[in-house]
Protein backbone atom coordinates (compact mmCIF):
# COMPACT_ATOMS: atom_id res chain seq x y z
CA UNK A 1 0.00 0.00 0.00
CA UNK A 2 1.23 3.46 -0.96
CA UNK A 3 0.78 6.25 1.48
CA UNK A 4 0.60 10.29 1.48
CA UNK A 5 1.10 12.42 3.85
CA UNK A 6 -0.13 16.27 4.85
CA UNK A 7 1.35 17.51 8.25
CA UNK A 8 -0.47 21.18 9.25
CA UNK A 9 -2.99 20.51 6.90
CA UNK A 10 -5.49 22.49 8.95
CA UNK A 11 -6.55 23.69 12.78
CA UNK A 12 -9.92 23.23 14.46
CA UNK A 13 -10.91 25.67 16.85
CA UNK A 14 -13.85 24.27 18.72
CA UNK A 15 -15.35 23.46 22.28
CA UNK A 16 -16.16 20.67 24.20
CA UNK A 17 -18.20 19.15 27.28
CA UNK A 18 -16.25 17.78 30.18
CA UNK A 19 -18.07 16.44 33.36
CA UNK A 20 -15.71 18.77 35.64
CA UNK A 21 -13.76 21.71 33.78
CA UNK A 22 -17.62 22.15 31.82
CA UNK A 23 -16.98 24.32 28.97
CA UNK A 24 -13.60 23.96 27.50
CA UNK A 25 -12.47 25.51 24.58
CA UNK A 26 -9.53 24.27 22.26
CA UNK A 27 -7.66 23.97 18.78
CA UNK A 28 -6.55 21.02 17.85
CA UNK A 29 -3.81 20.54 14.70
CA UNK A 30 -4.72 17.98 11.77
CA UNK A 31 -2.09 15.70 10.39
CA UNK A 32 -3.36 13.42 7.93
CA UNK A 33 -2.17 10.36 6.25
CA UNK A 34 -3.84 8.62 3.18
CA UNK A 35 -3.14 4.83 2.38
CA UNK A 36 -4.17 3.34 -0.53
CA UNK A 37 -3.44 2.17 -4.92
CA UNK A 38 -2.19 4.44 -7.18
CA UNK A 39 -4.44 6.29 -9.54
CA UNK A 40 -3.98 6.59 -13.32
CA UNK A 41 -1.80 9.47 -12.74
CA UNK A 42 0.61 7.59 -10.36
CA UNK A 43 -0.97 9.06 -7.19
CA UNK A 44 -2.82 7.79 -3.85
CA UNK A 45 -4.63 11.39 -3.87
CA UNK A 46 -3.90 14.72 -5.81
CA UNK A 47 -2.49 17.19 -3.40
CA UNK A 48 -4.48 20.15 -5.10
CA UNK A 49 -7.62 18.38 -4.26
CA UNK A 50 -6.26 17.90 -0.30
CA UNK A 51 -7.59 21.52 0.83
CA UNK A 52 -10.46 21.47 -1.59
CA UNK A 53 -11.83 17.75 0.05
CA UNK A 54 -10.45 16.90 3.15
CA UNK A 55 -9.39 20.35 4.87
CA UNK A 56 -13.12 21.53 3.70
CA UNK A 57 -15.03 18.11 5.34
CA UNK A 58 -12.82 18.51 8.61
CA UNK A 59 -13.30 22.45 8.84
CA UNK A 60 -17.51 22.11 8.28
CA UNK A 61 -17.52 18.75 10.78
CA UNK A 62 -15.91 20.00 14.15
CA UNK A 63 -14.07 23.62 13.46
CA UNK A 64 -16.56 26.22 15.65
CA UNK A 65 -19.00 23.84 16.57
CA UNK A 66 -19.60 22.20 19.96
CA UNK A 67 -18.66 18.62 20.84
CA UNK A 68 -20.68 16.88 22.83
CA UNK A 69 -20.56 13.08 23.96
CA UNK A 70 -23.87 11.35 24.29
CA UNK A 71 -22.56 8.56 26.01
CA UNK A 72 -22.28 10.84 29.44
CA UNK A 73 -25.10 9.89 32.16
CA UNK A 74 -25.46 13.44 33.21
CA UNK A 75 -26.62 14.68 29.91
CA UNK A 76 -30.26 14.94 29.42
CA UNK A 77 -31.66 16.58 25.91
CA UNK A 78 -34.63 18.05 25.30
CA UNK A 79 -36.76 16.11 22.94
CA UNK A 80 -38.83 18.88 21.81
CA UNK A 81 -36.57 21.21 20.80
CA UNK A 82 -33.40 19.92 19.04
CA UNK A 83 -30.54 21.27 20.26
CA UNK A 84 -31.61 22.15 23.68
CA UNK A 85 -29.84 19.88 26.34
CA UNK A 86 -29.06 20.00 29.85
CA UNK A 87 -25.28 18.93 31.57
CA UNK A 88 -24.38 17.93 34.88
CA UNK A 89 -21.43 19.25 36.25
CA UNK A 90 -19.13 17.14 38.84
CA UNK A 91 -19.67 19.95 41.32
CA UNK A 92 -23.47 20.04 41.27
CA UNK A 93 -24.32 22.27 39.00
CA UNK A 94 -25.10 22.59 35.00
CA UNK A 95 -24.88 23.59 32.05
CA UNK A 96 -28.41 24.59 29.85
CA UNK A 97 -27.41 24.94 25.66
CA UNK A 98 -29.52 25.53 22.94
CA UNK A 99 -28.63 26.17 19.28
CA UNK A 100 -29.18 24.91 15.99
CA UNK A 101 -28.09 21.40 14.95
CA UNK A 102 -25.00 22.50 12.50
CA UNK A 103 -23.68 24.40 16.00
CA UNK A 104 -23.03 21.11 17.69
CA UNK A 105 -21.37 17.91 17.26
CA UNK A 106 -22.50 14.53 18.50
CA UNK A 107 -19.98 11.91 19.59
CA UNK A 108 -20.47 8.51 20.45
CA UNK A 109 -18.46 8.62 23.47
CA UNK A 110 -18.64 8.88 26.96
CA UNK A 111 -15.81 11.88 27.35
CA UNK A 112 -13.82 14.17 25.00
CA UNK A 113 -10.87 12.42 23.54
CA UNK A 114 -9.03 13.20 19.83
CA UNK A 115 -8.65 9.40 19.46
CA UNK A 116 -12.68 9.06 18.93
CA UNK A 117 -12.79 13.21 16.93
CA UNK A 118 -10.26 11.77 14.46
CA UNK A 119 -12.47 8.02 14.18
CA UNK A 120 -15.28 9.90 13.12
CA UNK A 121 -13.47 12.58 10.60
CA UNK A 122 -12.19 9.30 9.46
CA UNK A 123 -15.45 7.81 8.85
CA UNK A 124 -16.45 10.55 7.06
CA UNK A 125 -13.65 11.26 4.74
CA UNK A 126 -13.12 7.64 3.67
CA UNK A 127 -16.99 7.24 2.76
CA UNK A 128 -15.90 10.40 -0.26
CA UNK A 129 -12.82 10.02 -0.90
CA UNK A 130 -12.05 8.07 -4.51
CA UNK A 131 -12.36 4.37 -4.91
CA UNK A 132 -8.27 4.01 -4.56
CA UNK A 133 -7.96 5.65 -0.91
CA UNK A 134 -8.35 2.89 1.38
CA UNK A 135 -7.93 3.95 4.22
CA UNK A 136 -7.62 7.44 6.09
CA UNK A 137 -5.81 8.13 9.39
CA UNK A 138 -5.87 11.63 11.28
CA UNK A 139 -3.88 12.85 14.27
CA UNK A 140 -4.98 15.71 16.17
CA UNK A 141 -2.61 17.08 18.16
CA UNK A 142 -2.42 20.38 20.46
CA UNK A 143 0.47 22.88 19.76
CA UNK A 144 3.64 22.99 21.88
CA UNK A 145 3.58 26.41 23.77
CA UNK A 146 6.14 27.15 25.93
CA UNK A 147 4.58 29.30 28.49
CA UNK A 148 1.33 30.41 29.75
CA UNK A 149 -1.87 29.33 27.84
CA UNK A 150 -5.86 29.17 28.90
CA UNK A 151 -8.90 27.68 27.13
CA UNK A 152 -11.57 29.82 26.76
CA UNK A 153 -15.08 29.87 25.15
CA UNK A 154 -16.95 32.63 23.48
CA UNK A 155 -19.96 33.88 20.30
CA UNK A 156 -19.75 36.52 18.47
CA UNK A 157 -23.20 37.17 17.31
CA UNK A 158 -22.26 39.81 14.70
CA UNK A 159 -20.00 37.34 13.10
CA UNK A 160 -21.85 36.26 9.08
CA UNK A 161 -19.47 33.11 9.22
CA UNK A 162 -19.29 30.25 12.33
CA UNK A 163 -17.82 32.34 14.89
CA UNK A 164 -21.23 33.14 15.87
CA UNK A 165 -22.15 30.31 17.53
CA UNK A 166 -22.46 30.76 21.28
CA UNK A 167 -20.70 28.11 22.41
CA UNK A 168 -16.97 27.65 19.93
CA UNK A 169 -13.16 28.24 21.58
CA UNK A 170 -9.65 27.99 21.15
CA UNK A 171 -6.33 27.39 23.34
CA UNK A 172 -4.59 30.16 23.16
CA UNK A 173 -0.89 31.43 24.28
CA UNK A 174 -0.83 34.89 25.89
CA UNK A 175 2.04 36.96 25.63
CA UNK A 176 2.56 40.15 28.02
CA UNK A 177 5.33 42.75 27.96
CA UNK A 178 5.73 44.95 30.35
CA UNK A 179 8.29 48.29 30.17
CA UNK A 180 9.85 46.22 26.89
CA UNK A 181 10.27 43.20 29.04
CA UNK A 182 8.45 39.81 28.91
CA UNK A 183 6.36 39.24 32.16
CA UNK A 184 5.77 35.45 32.35
CA UNK A 185 4.20 36.32 35.94
CA UNK A 186 1.72 38.67 34.56
CA UNK A 187 1.03 36.32 31.56
CA UNK A 188 0.60 32.93 34.53
CA UNK A 189 -2.04 35.11 36.33
CA UNK A 190 -4.08 36.00 33.06
CA UNK A 191 -3.80 31.94 32.08
CA UNK A 192 -5.33 30.91 35.56
CA UNK A 193 -7.83 33.44 35.66
CA UNK A 194 -9.01 32.27 32.51
CA UNK A 195 -8.62 28.38 32.64
CA UNK A 196 -11.84 27.38 31.36
CA UNK A 197 -13.67 29.94 30.88
CA UNK A 198 -16.43 31.33 28.85
CA UNK A 199 -15.94 35.27 27.82
CA UNK A 200 -19.39 37.11 28.08
CA UNK A 201 -20.85 40.13 26.71
CA UNK A 202 -22.85 41.83 28.80
CA UNK A 203 -25.13 43.09 25.99
CA UNK A 204 -25.54 39.35 25.36
CA UNK A 205 -27.05 38.72 29.46
CA UNK A 206 -30.85 38.14 29.50
CA UNK A 207 -30.82 36.75 32.79
CA UNK A 208 -28.81 36.60 36.18
CA UNK A 209 -30.80 34.46 39.01
CA UNK A 210 -29.50 31.93 41.91
CA UNK A 211 -31.04 28.67 41.93
CA UNK A 212 -32.00 26.75 44.51
CA UNK A 213 -28.56 25.24 45.46
CA UNK A 214 -27.18 28.53 46.22
CA UNK A 215 -25.65 28.30 42.76
CA UNK A 216 -26.06 32.09 40.96
CA UNK A 217 -26.04 31.46 36.83
CA UNK A 218 -26.00 33.64 34.09
CA UNK A 219 -27.84 33.19 30.90
CA UNK A 220 -26.32 34.43 27.54
CA UNK A 221 -28.80 34.65 24.23
CA UNK A 222 -29.29 36.68 20.73
CA UNK A 223 -30.30 35.68 17.44
CA UNK A 224 -27.85 35.56 14.61
CA UNK A 225 -28.00 34.46 10.76
CA UNK A 226 -28.17 30.87 11.45
CA UNK A 227 -30.77 31.06 14.14
CA UNK A 228 -31.22 31.26 18.05
CA UNK A 229 -29.03 30.82 20.45
CA UNK A 230 -28.59 30.30 24.46
CA UNK A 231 -26.18 29.38 27.04
CA UNK A 232 -27.17 29.28 30.72
CA UNK A 233 -23.87 28.71 33.02
CA UNK A 234 -22.39 28.87 36.67
CA UNK A 235 -21.50 32.61 36.81
CA UNK A 236 -18.43 31.82 38.59
CA UNK A 237 -17.05 29.88 35.60
CA UNK A 238 -17.81 33.27 33.13
CA UNK A 239 -15.56 36.30 32.61
CA UNK A 240 -17.56 39.11 31.76
CA UNK A 241 -16.65 42.15 29.18
CA UNK A 242 -17.96 45.00 28.23
CA UNK A 243 -17.56 44.62 24.70
CA UNK A 244 -18.06 42.12 21.92
CA UNK A 245 -15.58 39.52 22.44
CA UNK A 246 -13.31 39.18 19.18
CA UNK A 247 -9.49 38.67 19.91
CA UNK A 248 -9.40 42.08 18.86
CA UNK A 249 -11.30 43.50 22.20
CA UNK A 250 -9.89 40.96 24.18
CA UNK A 251 -6.46 42.26 23.16
CA UNK A 252 -7.23 45.53 24.29
CA UNK A 253 -9.23 44.68 27.58
CA UNK A 254 -6.42 42.97 28.97
CA UNK A 255 -4.34 45.66 28.05
CA UNK A 256 -6.77 48.42 29.81
CA UNK A 257 -6.33 46.09 32.72
CA UNK A 258 -3.17 45.86 32.91
CA UNK A 259 -2.66 49.19 32.55
CA UNK A 260 -5.22 50.44 35.14
CA UNK A 261 -2.48 48.09 37.43
CA UNK A 262 0.33 49.96 36.11
CA UNK A 263 -0.45 53.13 35.27
CA UNK A 264 3.02 54.41 34.98
CA UNK A 265 4.32 51.27 32.74
CA UNK A 266 4.24 50.56 28.97
CA UNK A 267 2.15 47.47 28.27
CA UNK A 268 2.16 45.26 25.23
CA UNK A 269 0.00 42.49 25.09
CA UNK A 270 -0.16 39.60 22.52
CA UNK A 271 -3.21 37.44 22.45
CA UNK A 272 -3.70 34.47 20.78
CA UNK A 273 -6.44 33.13 19.25
CA UNK A 274 -5.97 29.11 19.15
CA UNK A 275 -2.76 28.81 16.73
CA UNK A 276 -0.67 31.30 14.75
CA UNK A 277 -3.10 34.15 14.91
CA UNK A 278 -4.52 36.60 17.29
CA UNK A 279 -4.53 40.12 18.16
CA UNK A 280 -1.71 42.85 19.76
CA UNK A 281 -2.94 45.76 22.04
CA UNK A 282 -0.24 48.34 23.60
CA UNK A 283 -1.18 51.22 25.99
Amino acid sequence: MNHLFVDNLTVIDFAYLDPARGLVGESWIADVVLGGELDDQGMVFDFSNVKRTIKRIIDERVDHRLVIPRGYSGLSCNQDTPGTFTWALTDGSHIVHRSPDEAIVWLSAERVASPDVAALLERELLAVLPANVTSVEINLREDVIEGAYYHYVHGLKKHLGNCQRIAHGHRSPIRIDRNGHRDQELEHSWAKLWQDIYVGSEEDVVNRHVEENGVRYITFAYEANQGEFALTLPEARVYMMGTDTTVELIAAHIADQLKLQFPLDTILVKAYEGVGKGAIASR
